[in-house]
């Protein structure tokens, strides 16, 4: 959570773009970016100079000790006039992010005094065709000063800065496609509930929601009274303390993410820099496509064990490109589909997911959805699924979704379902947030889930279990798979939900008319008062 300040000069910076001509709230995102590297890259220095000095141990430099290489650092080219900066940035500052880019691409293995290059992370490597796109002279002036101003050294207000700045690609029209409402995400990290040790997966990351929100939910659960505190606006923040003996782990082989936009890939990169997690594998490639049995042959299967995923929905491939071993699982163009077969293969046995999906692959007739909902009940356990109403992704597509909860192996005996009617906000293009009594069904979901959770854990009876959750009239109830699979393998909560209508009393029919006369009386005696009148 941000203090009112940083959003007000946020907000005033995002104005000062739109109004200076960038009116596409990604390429803002992006120039930003680019300052807050420059920025932090000379943090990065300062701490190894100040090092190097305690120590008397030489460093490898990220600037050369030269005055062309020194005038590169923030804190020495920040203060020049716009014009002086612009031609600076682009002509000397942008082209060296692609010369470090090419030499992080390759700066494995280095040593403890050398390892600069490698806590970069991969963000580097998405560095190399950075250009400056701000024209205006006052506008990069005022972006310069802000970033400057922005508190980067404090590690869980940095990502919280960034992810207020994603925020505004909900304003975005189209780029709205790359963010999935971030309290929508949050539950679903509630529902699986990642652990330190494991590791995590979003195969089409966008601008890496899933991953940092991971991150920010294992700081939460992580963090001893000492390592909580409160700022100025009784925000709480989270350290993650507790997490220390998992840092290596988690800072290099937790996180991965694809994609194959390079846009998304720099910005997605940020973002988990941002959350403190500099060795994120954010990767480019088309998941489905064959070529990632090349490229990721040990990520293509039995790799992760958590997968959290907003997939795209309505594309179609081309056949001879997608990867044969997905279309095994199921043969079909449609991406929905192939995601959640490929999401399948990529999981280690005993791996979950949680996964959106549209209600099309809940209930598809076609061969290919019934295959894909058959695999996933016999050859796997379909746990869950949470049915979210179809303002969820408003104002950018109203079609009806569902949370996907299942574990690779094994197979179904039941599925617990949870029709969830509201989720916080209103369900028209505005999204306005709603407080009160039944406006957010999602705490409640989560609380169902962990009890449902909680007694096929302990090995509670199947019988106790459809006693708790056998109402299905209730909003969480469970479906066994035999009833799932006489009904064509149909996964959609309408099939099962029941509905109780209330009976409703109505007077006699000639008690009506009577009434209606008496009415009719009184307005013709009033129609002739005000005639008299006249």
């Amino acid at each position: 959570m941000l203090t009112g300040k940083i959003r007000n000069d946020i907000d005033k910076l995002w104005e000062k773009f739109w109004t200076g001509g960038i009116t596409n709230p990604l390429t803002v995102i992006e120039q930003i970016s680019y300052l807050m590297f420059a920025r932090m890259l000379d943090m990065q220095e300062d701490v190894a100079e100040r090092k190097a000095n305690r120590t008397g141990k030489a460093f490898d430099r990220l600037f050369p000790n030269t005055p062309e290489g020194q005038l590169l650092r923030w804190k020495n080219f920040r203060n020049m006039s716009g014009k002086e900066l612009h031609k600076h940035l682009k002509q000397n500052v942008y082209p060296y992010f692609a010369k470090l880019g090419k030499q992080s691409d390759t700066a494995d293995g280095l040593g403890e005094e050398g390892s600069s290059l490698e806590a970069l992370g991969h963000i580097g490597e998405y560095m190399q065709d950075a250009d400056l796109e701000i024209k205006n002279e006052s506008v990069l002036t005022s972006a310069v000063e802000m970033v400057n101003d922005l508190p980067l050294t404090q590690s869980d207000v940095k990502g919280d800065i960034y992810e207020y700045l994603l925020s505004k690609l909900t304003t975005a029209g189209i780029n709205g496609q790359f963010r999935t409402p971030r309290h929508i995400i949050d539950a679903m990290i509630e529902l699986i509930a990642p652990q330190p040790t494991e590791v995590i997966c979003d195969p089409a990351c966008g601008t890496a929601g899933f991953l940092a929100r991971t991150m920010e939910y294992l700081n939460r659960v992580h963090s001893s009274e000492a390592g909580i505190f409160e700022d100025e606006d009784g925000n709480k923040h989270y350290s993650g303390d507790l997490l220390e003996p998992y840092r290596e782990h988690i800072n290099k082989e937790m996180f991965w993410g694809f994609d194959f936009d390079t846009t998304m890939l720099r910005v997605s990169s940020m973002n988990m820099m941002l959350h403190g997690v500099n060795g994120a594998n954010i990767r480019y490639q088309d998941s489905l496509n064959k070529s990632i049995k090349e490229h990721y042959p040990r990520q293509e299967e039995n790799f992760f064990d958590v997968i959290l995923a907003n997939p795209p929905f309505k594309g179609r491939l081309d056949e001879a490109n997608t990867n044969p071993d997905v279309l095994a699982l199921v043969k079909t163009k449609k991406t929905e589909l192939l995601f959640v077969a490929h999401i399948l293969r990529a999981l280690t046995l005993g791996g979950r997911a949680a996964v959106i999906v549209p209600d099309g692959v809940l209930f598809g007739s076609s061969k290919a959805h019934q295959q894909l909902r058959k695999e996933l009940l016999e050859n796997n356990q379909l746990e869950g699924i949470v049915s979210l109403p179809s303002g969820v992704f408003k104002p950018y597509a109203g079609v009806s979704t569902a949370i996907l909860l299942f574990t690779k192996g094994g197979s179904t005996e039941r599925v617990w379902f949870y029709d969830l009617q509201a989720d916080g906000y209103s369900l028209d293009d505005k999204r306005t947030e709603l407080k009160g009594e039944g406006s957010n069904d999602l705490p409640d979901a989560i609380a169902q889930w962990q009890r449902y959770r909680q007694m096929v854990e302990s090995n509670i009876s199947g019988s106790t279990i459809g006693t708790v959750f056998g109402d299905k009239t209730k909003k969480a109830f469970v479906v066994e798979a035999e009833a799932i699979a006489a009904n064509n393998y149909d996964l959609s909560i309408n099939r099962y939900k029941e509905v109780v209508y209330q009976a409703e009393q109505y007077e006699e029919p000639k008690v009506i008319l009577q009434k209606l006369k008496v009415l009719e009386q009184e307005i013709l005696a009033d129609l002739d008062e005000l005639e008299g009148m006249l």
